[in-house]
């Protein structure tokens, strides 16, 4: 069994709880962090002493509060903790059950599991944890194990995101276009972006803008 966990969570209802279920593991040392960069700092810690963590379960949403944090969500906590620790196994355990955050999760930072927070999620806690011990990879909550196998997504690009989110604060094509010419986005010009975001409104099915960006608000990919 895993020897050393770390786990980033801000409620001390789910710590509680994750610590009952920890405690039918032979686990030698478990820590517990409220914020992403009193977490990061532990692991940097223990990874410069040799005896680093072998395991990180976190959360994705951390409130904020009086602290000035560096690192706000877990997402960028798995990021910092992949660049220290590359081959350290991670489960993700949140509320989050939106598609396109999950997978871009496994794609983007190769967490090993991914389990959404509800009334029954701590067996699927243990049983992921068991799993990605015996060198398993991939393991998702009952309810989502659909998600990794959604090909719906997978034609949408950074640059359709980028694209999105500038829609969804209210900018109209000339001002987008202009946007991207700042910031060395191409393509720039306002015929492209119109052909791009009427294309995005066949692919998502939806009758205009507003319909567009409600649509992939819901999906999570802005």
């Amino acid at each position: 069994m895993f020897n050393k966990i770390i786990v980033a969570e801000d409620l001390d209802s789910i710590n509680i709880a994750v610590e009952q279920a920890l405690k039918d593991f032979a686990i030698g040392e478990i820590i517990y962090s409220k914020y992403c960069d009193e977490a990061l700092l532990k692991m940097k810690r223990a990874f410069v002493d040799g005896c680093p963590f072998d395991l990180l379960i976190t959360d994705l949403s951390f409130k904020a509060d009086h602290r000035n944090e560096v690192l706000k969500e877990g997402e960028a906590l798995i990021e910092a903790v992949k660049n220290l620790q590359p081959g350290i196994p991670i489960i993700v355990y949140s509320m989050e059950d939106r598609s396109y955050k999950i997978k871009s999760l496994f794609s983007d930072f190769g967490i090993n599991g991914y389990i959404v927070k509800n009334r029954t999620s701590i067996p699927e806690l243990k049983a992921a944890i068991l799993a990605i011990y015996a060198g398993k990879d991939k393991i998702l909550s009952k309810e989502i194990s659909h998600v990794l196998n959604d090909t719906t997504l997978l034609e949408i690009e950074a640059y359709d995101i980028e694209l999105l989110k500038k829609i969804s604060k209210g900018f109209q094509q000339d001002e987008i276009a202009q946007e991207f010419k700042n910031s060395g986005i191409t393509p720039n010009s306002i015929s492209t972006i119109e052909k791009r975001i009427n294309k995005l409104k066949i692919y998502f099915k939806a009758q205009n803008n507003v319909h567009l960006i409600a649509i992939t608000k819901d999906l999570g990919l802005i």
